[in-house]
């Protein structure tokens, strides 16, 4: 996947539980999941916006492109 989302790690710096994460983004812990492990096909700007919001954070510390080609041309 070339978008890797990156809130577990905005997560841990917070020490915020995936629970009170959701809870305050408005979200329910499974959806988060979806999006945690990078399962997720979409996100709304109003989602991404409001775990923004609630990490203060920008989107750019939430996801992140990874150029697959040019790691297997380095591989």
């Amino acid at each position: 996947m070339a978008i890797v989302v990156r809130i577990d790690v905005e997560l841990a710096k917070r020490k915020m539980s995936v629970g009170e994460f959701a809870e305050k983004v408005g979200l329910t812990p499974a959806n988060v999941a979806v999006l945690k492990n990078g399962r997720a096909k979409a996100v709304r700007f109003s989602t991404l916006e409001a775990m923004c919001r609630v990490l203060e954070c920008q989107p750019g510390d939430l996801l992140e492109f990874v150029d697959e080609d040019a790691e297997e041309l380095l591989s």
